[in-house]
């Protein structure tokens, strides 16, 4: 396992237990407990960071053919163009959606069954299985930046909108044995559909995940996951905040991920918690968490924005009107 730093102790009363572990994402190797669900996981956010780089890329999909095709209906060799590029948009966007589905019922329950478990307390979780600490960081980081380049991607609805049409209009015209529909079945792009029509997919799919673990495993009292989740959003905190350890970060890019996995944590906890993150009761410290966001301009203003709009009980009457000014 990495090397394990001791942190700041954080005694802000009334947000929660105090925290005294520093999670080495930068050096973490898996322990041999770790292993099974490690390589499980990891064996699927491997192909993260091609979603990734597919959904940068994907740019203005099919418009372009697709406006063509809509303007001269008439137009074999343009309806036929628009489709042939609208299969490869098609077969993107499915990866993506296949993801998803493996987030849901595959990532999430594994990892938090290893971090959420009767056999520790969630910083006894965190101190001794930092491999899956990581594989969660990650994952919710991912959460977050591909649903923040979705929401500026709005061909994508469009892209499939388009294909669903021209799917029934084509299949109905041409032989059976010669059409070619992308492999998705009435079933599954219907799923597809309500998924894109998600302006916060991949966090829909994390909240679900997460939903799903702590009704399905009614041995495991709940607060075993939101305190696991309250922690990790207060471990992440604390290591941007002590300058003596954020200064052990080899890569400066650390923060950022720090930040980001910290915000969406909150996040997810102001989801899955009954009484959400900002009650006054809340084992997250909501003020020290946005005064930390905002020593980082230049780098979390979309995650502040996250907060915002992303969040589920910002707006209740049961939030403290100090966290909503120093918010909004």
């Amino acid at each position: 396992m990495g090397q394990l730093l001791k942190a700041l102790k954080d005694g802000n009363p009334g947000s929660g237990p105090k925290v005294d572990i520093f999670v080495d994402f930068e050096n973490v190797v898996p322990t041999e407990s770790e292993k099974a669900i490690y390589e499980e996981v990891l064996g699927i956010l491997k192909i993260a960071p091609q979603l990734m780089e597919d959904m940068k890329g994907y740019g203005g999909g099919a418009s372009v053919e697709i406006r063509e095709a809509i303007q001269n209906p008439s137009d074999n060799v343009r309806q036929d163009r628009a489709w042939e590029v609208i299969l490869l948009s098609v077969k993107t966007l499915k990866t993506f959606y296949l993801f998803s589905e493996d987030l849901t019922q595959i990532v999430v329950p594994r990892l938090l069954s290893g971090l959420c478990n009767t056999s520790m307390n969630p910083q006894e979780h965190l101190e001794t299985q930092q491999a899956l600490a990581k594989l969660l960081a990650e994952t919710i980081q991912f959460v977050l930046l591909f649903d923040d380049l979705k929401t500026t991607t709005p061909c994508i609805q469009n892209d499939f909108s388009y294909y669903r049409r021209s799917m029934n209009r084509r299949s109905m015209s041409q032989n059976a044995s010669n059409f070619e529909d992308g492999g998705i079945s009435q079933e599954q792009a219907n799923a597809m559909a309500m998924f894109f029509a998600n302006s916060m997919p991949m966090l829909s799919c994390l909240t679900r995940g997460t939903a799903s673990f702590l009704f399905g495993h009614p041995e495991i009292p709940m607060e075993n996951t939101t305190d696991c989740l309250s922690t990790f959003a207060t471990v992440c905190r604390i290591m941007i905040a002590n300058p003596e350890f954020s200064s052990r970060f080899k890569n400066q890019d650390t923060v950022l991920f720090c930040l980001r996995v910290m915000t969406g944590t909150i996040i997810l906890y102001d989801h899955v918690h009954p009484d959400g993150a900002f009650v006054k009761t809340s084992k997250i410290d909501l003020m020290e968490s946005i005064r930390v966001l905002k020593e980082h301009p230049s780098s979390s203003q979309s995650l502040i924005n996250a907060l915002k709009f992303n969040t589920k009980h910002l707006h209740d009457d049961t939030t403290p009107k100090s966290v909503k000014s120093k918010l909004c």
